[in-house]
């Protein structure tokens, strides 16, 4: 649903249509909007990846070993 809401406010804003990767099992949705890029996860598959501590960035309240 928020992928959906995303891609009309995109559309509404007068961008055109944004390429979507990632449907129909949403897991994890990408938008492609050219200049603006959007990764939807499920909280599940969001701590599998582990984004944050891939590239290096603290998640809101958590401090990172040794710091």
């Amino acid at each position: 649903a928020l992928a959906d809401r995303i891609i009309k406010a995109l559309k509404e804003a007068g961008g055109s249509t944004p390429a979507v990767e990632g449907f129909p099992a949403n897991d994890w949705v990408l938008i492609d909007a050219g200049d603006l890029i959007v990764h939807l996860f499920r909280p599940e598959v969001r701590q599998f990846y582990n984004l944050e501590k891939m590239w290096g960035v603290d998640r809101p309240g958590e401090k990172r070993q040794g710091a």
